[in-house]
């Protein structure tokens, strides 16, 4: 089998390239008036995951101003950090079990520890097209314009959920490896979080249509 290399700067690209990137809606301490709150909870009662929606989000309550677009992309920003994070981590976890495994006839693991990390990098361009194209929204185009520019968000978070689902489906034939479990565990927290993000957008499409 083919080794994988990881080029040992990839952490940093993560962390310099895409992080600016990352939605100028800042998370703050609040006490969470009533009406901002009924604002956040009602949206993520929408969502597949309502409790996860409403903790990674409230802290937003006094920069998003009831406004669906602007708590769609705080939902983003969100998800892309903790992508972000599991990023790192996977490319960490990786870079030791090929280490480990090198001289071994068949370094399965590590290779599907790479292959996940490779779907998780993936998702993490889709969130950063879909962060770009919400900052980017013109307010006071048509909606014909307006619905085009979200059809676009809609598909790259569709596809970084495909991607990460794909990153879990590889694990599947992957027996005795300790870090197994914790990989899946955090992959499917970003999973529950895209998801939301992914349903935030479509309440906002809906929103403007209606």
């Amino acid at each position: 089998m083919k080794k994988h290399s990881l080029h040992p700067s990839l952490i940093f690209f993560f962390l310099a390239t895409l992080l600016p990137l990352i939605l100028t809606v800042h998370s703050q301490p609040s006490s969470l008036p009533s009406d901002d709150s009924d604002f956040i909870r009602t949206s993520c009662n929408t969502t597949l995951y309502p409790n996860l929606c409403f903790s990674s989000l409230s802290n937003f309550s006094s920069s998003v101003h009831n406004d669906p677009a602007l708590l769609a992309r705080a939902a983003i920003s969100v998800t892309l950090s903790n992508a972000l994070e599991l990023g790192s981590y996977l490319s960490n976890v990786t870079a030791l079990l090929e280490s480990q495994e090198e001289n071994e006839p068949h370094p399965t693991a590590a290779a599907v520890f790479h292959d996940c990390f490779e779907n998780i990098k993936d998702a993490v361009d889709e969130m950063r097209g879909s962060m770009k194209q919400m900052r980017d929204l013109v307010s006071t185009g048509s909606l014909e314009s307006f619905r085009f520019q979200m059809s676009n968000v809609q598909t790259w978070l569709s596809a970084a959920l495909t991607d990460e689902e794909t990153c879990t489906d590889g694990f599947k034939d992957v027996h005795d490896e300790p870090r197994k479990d914790e990989v899946c565990a955090r992959v499917d927290d970003v999973k529950k979080l895209t998801s939301n993000a992914l349903a935030l957008v479509n309440r906002c499409v809906d929103k403007a249509i209606h």
